[in-house]
C-alpha cells in the first residue's frame, strides 16, 4: 500500500454502477440492491456527473404513499418516476487527488454516504464511500511503525533512538527527547500517518 498521505484515487472503487436520466424508478431500485450501494451518479453526455439519486430521494415516494396529490407538504419526488427527477443535482463530488480527511469533510458537512469522483471537467472516474475512507485502518501495524521510523523519526534533528510500539494501529513512542518544544511536533508528524488510531507518548525530557 502507499504511504502517507493517502489521496482518494487510492482508496476508491473504480468499477461503478451508474445511470442516466431517463432510468425508471424500479430499475433504480433494483440497481441500489443488486450492487449494495446506497446511491448512484447520474450521467450526462460523455459521462459527467450531473446528479445523484440515492435511497432518501426513492423513499419519498412510500413516506406519502396514500396521500392525496394536492397535499401541499408531498415534494415533488413523491410523484417522480425518472432519475432526472428523484436526482439531487448538482452532484457533490470530489478530485481524485483530494486527501482523504478532505473527502471526510465533504461527506460530514453535506450529510452523504457516497462521492462521486470526478475529474476536472466533471468526468465521472469511481466513486469513493465511508467504508473507502476507513480502509486505511487496515494497514499492518508494522507497516505503519515502519512508516513512523523511516518518515517521522528519520526525520529529527535528534540523535537518541526513540522506540515505535504499535498495536492495533496505536502508537506508543518511548525514550526521551533533548528538548520537550519536539513533542508535540513528533505527536502531530505521527498522527498524520494514515492508519494511525490513536498516539501514546512517554517521551522524557533528558
Amino acid at each position: 500500500m502507499p504511504e502517507s498521505p493517502y489521496t482518494v484515487s487510492d482508496v476508491m472503487t473504480h468499477t461503478v454502477v451508474a445511470i442516466g436520466s431517463e432510468a425508471p424508478f424500479k430499475q433504480i431500485v433494483e440497481l441500489l440492491d443488486q450492487w449494495k450501494v446506497s446511491a448512484v451518479p447520474v450521467l450526462a453526455g460523455e459521462g459527467r456527473a450531473v446528479g445523484v439519486v440515492s435511497e432518501a430521494d426513492l423513499l419519498a415516494k412510500e413516506e406519502f404513499r396514500g396521500a392525496p396529490g394536492d397535499d401541499p407538504v408531498m415534494p415533488a419526488k413523491a410523484g417522480a418516476v425518472s432519475a432526472g427527477e428523484l436526482m439531487s443535482t448538482p452532484a457533490i463530488t470530489v478530485h481524485a487527488d483530494a486527501s482523504l480527511a478532505q473527502a471526510a469533510r465533504i461527506m460530514a458537512r453535506r450529510h452523504v454516504k457516497r462521492l462521486p469522483v470526478v475529474d476536472a471537467v466533471g468526468i465521472l472516474q469511481g466513486v469513493v464511500s465511508r467504508s473507502d475512507l476507513l480502509k486505511v485502518f487496515l494497514r499492518d501495524d508494522g507497516e505503519i511503525a515502519q512508516e513512523i521510523r523511516r518518515n517521522v523519526l528519520g526525520q529529527l534533528p535528534v540523535t537518541t533512538p526513540l522506540t515505535v510500539e504499535v498495536t492495533e494501529g496505536v502508537v506508543t513512542l518511548g525514550s526521551s527527547l533533548p528538548d520537550r518544544s519536539l513533542a508535540p511536533v513528533v505527536a502531530r508528524a505521527v498522527r498524520a500517518v494514515e492508519g494511525v488510531v490513536d498516539i501514546r507518548l512517554d517521551l522524557t525530557h533528558r
